[in-house]
């Protein structure tokens, strides 16, 4: 049996205002490709399936179109969705009765029953190409504060934080239950949450908090679990050998994921569920002038002429790029310049910013007023908005100005 893990789609996601609906259709189909040439017998998708809580009627039928799509071209293939931090969490299981028919489970928040969690819905058999039951998939959505029962008693004066703890004892005592009825066979957990030694990716992935902490060791899933399927942070990498493991996003939702391997993760039961990196193509190149630090202007148009880019692409095809300046200009002008740079090459701007250079303190105090003069002073705050010097243009301005006082 083959398992493939997912997780981070951010469907509906925006870079600057531009729509990603270009990219997900090209990470679909490829994924659909991989589904088929690799046999996979369970798609799994570890959250944040969706960028925001309110997706529009476009991206829900996109999600929905491609679930159809991956069961026809795969008949027999599971699919197990989990809400991350980013999904409305009732809204993506809300049709999951229906779903379930064709194969697909979802599950949004968790259920109790009068036992504790309700395990009827949280323990899914996987099932391989002949509908034998090979293994069992513990599926824990994100967590929030009113899911960890005794959160702020559970390790008061404790040797670790009370989220930790209480973390700890809600995946054993789910993973008990699950290995009471597995039968022996392995058990897979899906989760979605930040695990300590992780590297998180700066501008794509929120810090979500519960009692103070944001990070839970790995440790915290049982031995029992033959392999953790985890989404929530961007870059595919694994912890603790490989048993628990981030596939990553799809793409780069960040100026941050740029440098990463993208990809999907592949899981062979025969093979004793050791994950395989599958990377896939970008489906449009994300950039960043210069790659480090900042740069003139002149500069960036140089690197941008360079790239030869057709200028008949179409717009939702065109690469992103990352933009940050020298300000070697008032920013103002600098800014209009950029845009209009932006403007006339077929890329998208994904985000720009200007690098001012650190002024150093001043050594004496300020002069008074009876010491200086309102030019002076002009000069002096031109200096400390654009860390360059007015030129002759911005001083006859003020000069103008002020003889109209």
């Amino acid at each position: 049996m083959r398992i493939l893990h997912t997780a981070d789609w951010h469907l509906g996601q925006t870079l600057n205002g531009w729509s990603r609906e270009h990219e997900h259709r090209t990470f679909f189909n490829d994924l659909n490709g991989v589904i088929q040439n690799e046999a996979v017998d369970v798609l799994l998708v570890a959250g944040d399936v969706f960028d925001g809580i309110n997706p529009s009627g476009d991206t829900q039928q996109l999600l929905y179109s491609t679930l159809a799509r991956f069961l026809k071209s795969r008949p027999g293939l599971q699919i197990i969705l989990i809400a991350g931090n980013h999904d409305p969490a009732q809204r993506l299981e809300a049709p999951e009765a229906v779903l379930r028919e064709l194969g697909v489970h979802v599950v949004g928040t968790l259920q109790r029953d009068g036992n504790g969690v309700d395990m009827d819905r949280h323990l899914i058999p996987m099932r391989d190409a002949q509908g034998v039951v090979k293994a069992h998939l513990l599926a824990v959505p994100f967590l929030r504060q009113a899911d960890l029962p005794g959160l702020t008693l559970s390790a008061e004066n404790g040797a670790e934080p009370a989220i930790v703890a209480a973390a700890r004892r809600l995946h054993a005592d789910m993973t008990n239950a699950a290995a009471a009825r597995a039968g022996g066979l392995p058990i897979v957990a899906m989760g979605h949450l930040t695990c300590n030694g992780a590297l998180e990716s700066e501008g794509a992935e929120r810090r979500i908090m519960i009692g103070g902490e944001h990070a839970v060791p790995p440790d915290i899933f049982p031995e029992k679990l033959a392999y953790v399927a985890l989404g929530h942070l961007h870059r595919p990498q694994s912890l603790d050998g490989g048993r628990v493991r981030y596939s990553g996003s799809p793409f780069p939702l960040s100026a941050t994921e740029i440098p990463y391997d993208h990809g999907v993760t592949l899981l062979d039961l025969n093979e004793g569920l050791v994950p395989c990196h599958i990377p896939l193509q970008r489906p449009i190149e994300v950039l960043r002038f210069p790659t480090t630090g900042a740069a003139p202007l002149q500069a960036v148009e140089a690197a941008l002429s360079a790239l030869n880019l057709d200028p008949e692409v179409p717009r939702d095809a065109r690469p992103f790029v990352y933009i940050t300046l020298t300000a070697d200009r008032p920013a103002s002008s600098l800014m209009a310049e950029a845009e209009a740079l932006i403007e006339r090459t077929p890329v998208r701007l994904a985000g720009l910013s200007i690098a001012r250079t650190e002024l150093a303190a001043p050594t004496a105090p300020p002069p008074t007023l009876a010491e200086t003069s309102p030019e002076d002073l002009f000069l002096t705050a031109f200096r400390q908005a654009h860390a360059l010097d007015a030129d002759p243009r911005h001083i006859a301005a003020f000069r103008d100005a002020f003889s109209e006082v």
